[in-house]
């Protein structure tokens, strides 16, 4: 399934021949980004055995490794479906064609402009990456399919869950109103740059199903939780615990599993991002008023359930390594920066760019023809001029400015999601082509006087934060089907000669 969709446009001018090879990688790493065909390699059904296998998807020191079995016409009466995330329709979508009709019910929330394929459960989609009134539509959906279906132990709920759930699993207590989360997100995240993680410790106390309180509710019932994300998952990189602990003791986002916040957490957070007096009252007055049965779920609670966990996209599997293996069968040396970037986007586009360009001129270790990757999250502190763009479009239009003049350079990075930044109608011929959001771009060192021709100012669209526009009308905007998010995926190629 071809997930680029512009690829003619963004080929057609610059460093054509770098371009084409770039867009080659940049396609098979969004490629990898879909966790269908994983999904199936994980779980089989053999007669009336459900069976779940495979150590590639278990996280490193887990107590309950190896093949789990489940008889469905001796031990499991029924076997409900709760999906939350971005794409996550991919991995619901497998489970669906596995069951069949054993599948008894169950729904999936997932984010505005992925296509409904789900034919057996039903299918809510929420905002992102700030919550809407869907977003607690879906929730309250699931909620009464499990407070409906009464649940026993003799039942199996399998659970997948994917990056975006932060913002599409909003289901806010009663004292906190949806618009006050919608502003906190915004004003958290959107204005002051605050890094998910930290955000996660505001709205896990403030939501009914966050911070493991979904899989609480769903006791008694068998439980297997698939996470579209790596099974060595850690939040940050300045965690020193991966595996099955990372999972279970620093998990801040996946809400199936444990959780160790506090409210009392949150209010730090709110303190030291010197937010407490724009913080929406509601929410600070219920983290110092919190109800206690709403606290998110401690590791020796979880401990106690019967769970499977599977991570579906392990790294070897993933769009890094899927992307860099390519890059060498093409003739370019990859190289890894680093699995997980976090820092302001148009930073990181100089900085890479900076790296292509002491490459170009021999002057570090890597040496033409490469491919420079990184990873993970950049960020955009919008303040007050939050325009359509996005953090990926924002290292493409930085870089450009950056490896202008270079004929060997040439730059992409995308959200493997697909939706890069929360879109929005950008601009009407994209509308018209059925785009409104884009996914990154791609630029080279003829970018910026492509740009001043047709009269984009990159230098603006930065500081503004409207990238999709620039980006778009210099043909340099990637636009790409939705699917799950692994993250970031940025390639910077070095050419040994003129492109």
């Amino acid at each position: 399934m071809q997930r680029i969709i512009n690829g003619d446009s963004l080929t057609g001018h610059g460093n054509i021949e770098g371009r084409t090879v770039l867009l080659d990688i940049m396609e098979c790493g969004m490629r990898a980004a879909d966790p269908y065909n994983n999904t199936l390699a994980l779980m089989k059904l053999e007669g009336d055995n459900l069976i779940f296998s495979g150590t590639v998807f278990e996280a490193a020191g887990d107590p309950r490794t190896g093949r789990t079995v489940f008889d469905l016409k001796k031990d499991i009466d029924r076997i409900y479906l709760v999906a939350i995330g971005k794409g996550i329709q991919r991995i619901a979508k497998a489970l669906e064609d596995i069951l069949g009709d054993r599948l008894t019910g169950g729904h999936v929330l997932a984010k505005h402009g992925d296509g409904i394929i789900m034919e057996r459960v039903g299918v809510t989609l929420g905002g992102h990456p700030t919550p809407d009134k869907y977003c607690v539509e879906g929730c309250r959906h699931i909620e009464e399919i499990i407070i409906g279906a009464q649940l026993t132990e003799r039942d199996l709920v399998i659970t997948a869950m994917g990056n975006g759930i932060g913002s599409l699993c909003t289901y806010p207590v009663e004292e906190v109103p949806l618009a006050d989360v919608t502003e906190m997100v915004r004003l958290m995240q959107i204005e002051y740059g605050m890094p998910t993680a930290d955000l996660c410790y505001i709205r896990n106390n403030i939501d009914r199903l966050k911070g493991g309180k979904l899989s609480r509710m769903l006791r008694p019932a068998k439980m297997v939780h698939l996470l579209g994300i790596a099974p060595k998952i850690v939040n940050t990189p300045h965690y020193d615990v991966s595996g099955y602990d990372a999972l279970t003791k620093r998990n801040l986002w996946i809400h199936t599993l444990c959780d160790t916040t506090s409210p009392g957490e949150a209010l730090e957070i709110i303190e030291e991002w010197d937010t407490n007096k724009r913080c929406p009252t509601s929410i600070i007055e219920y983290l110092n008023n919190y109800d206690r049965r709403y606290l998110t779920v401690k590791p020796e609670e979880y401990e106690g359930w019967d769970c499977r966990v599977f991570g579906l996209m392990p790294f070897e599997l993933a769009a890094l390594p899927s992307a860099m293996k390519r890059a060498k069968e093409l003739g370019y040396t990859p190289h890894l920066l680093t699995e997980w970037l976090q820092c302001e986007a148009s930073s990181a586009g100089a900085v890479i760019g900076q790296i292509a360009i002491s490459t170009e001129k021999n002057f570090t270790s890597f040496k033409a023809p490469c491919a420079i990757f990184s990873g993970g999250e950049v960020i955009v502190t919008c303040g007050e001029n939050p325009g359509v763009g996005g953090r990926n479009q924002e290292v493409t239009a930085s870089g450009a400015l950056t490896v202008f003049g270079s004929k060997r350079i040439v730059m992409a990075a995308v959200d493997t999601d697909g939706t890069d930044g929360p879109g929005g109608e950008f601009h009407p011929d994209a509308t018209s082509k059925g785009i409104t959001v884009l996914s990154g771009g791609m630029v080279d060192g003829y970018t910026l006087d492509t740009a001043i021709t047709k009269g984009v100012d990159l230098k603006e669209s930065l500081r503004t934060h409207s990238t999709s526009v620039a980006l778009w009308e210099i043909d340099c905007g990637i636009a790409a089907s939705q699917n799950i998010s692994i993250t970031d995926l940025q390639c910077t190629l070095v050419m040994d000669h003129d492109g």
